[in-house]
């Protein structure tokens, strides 16, 4: 049995804070406010995996006002989903992601965020894609206010032994 899920995340781009997106610190002067590291992609990419097992979202398992997760790395986020992820016996087939961004650019650092993402799932990299695009200065993304990332993950409910 085949399963999709879909997620879309947004945060604000402020002052003072790291840019943090698919598990790479990206040098910038402001980065995303949040509860968390508040990487978006990490963040529509383990939500996307919980909704395709009909499980909620990602407030479910790491409530923004629980002190435990303040300031967690996104990464450790993924690795808990995974884990329910392999323990409901669904194995990731693919993932289709897209980052919205103003600036700055994110092509230097997609190779980066695959191999984490991958690595994290324990996957091929083959297996995760991660695009990007710019708002055209539309918008709170064009406007560099903030950040909105979306993914599409399919799972497959079978053997497990291939992700291990």
């Amino acid at each position: 049995m085949y399963r999709i899920g879909q997620s879309s995340d947004i945060h604000q781009l402020v002052k003072g804070r790291k840019l943090i997106l698919g598990g790479v610190h990206i040098e910038s002067e402001y980065g995303l406010l949040g509860h968390s590291d508040a990487d978006a992609l990490l963040h529509a990419i383990s939500e996307a995996i919980i909704g395709a097992m009909a499980m909620g979202d990602l407030g479910k398992f790491f409530p923004d006002n629980d002190p435990q997760y303040k300031g967690i790395n996104s990464l450790q986020i993924l690795d808990g989903v995974n884990d329910v992820m392999l323990k409901n016996n669904y194995q990731i087939v693919n993932i289709d992601s897209l980052i919205m961004i103003e600036k700055p650019k994110m092509a230097p650092h997609i190779e980066d965020m695959v191999n984490n993402i991958a690595k994290c799932l324990g996957i091929e990299s083959n297996q995760v894609n991660v695009k990007a695009t710019r708002g055209e200065k539309l918008g709170y993304v064009g406007r560099s206010e903030g950040v909105l990332a979306q993914a599409v993950v399919m799972l497959k409910k079978g053997d497990n032994n291939e992700n291990k």
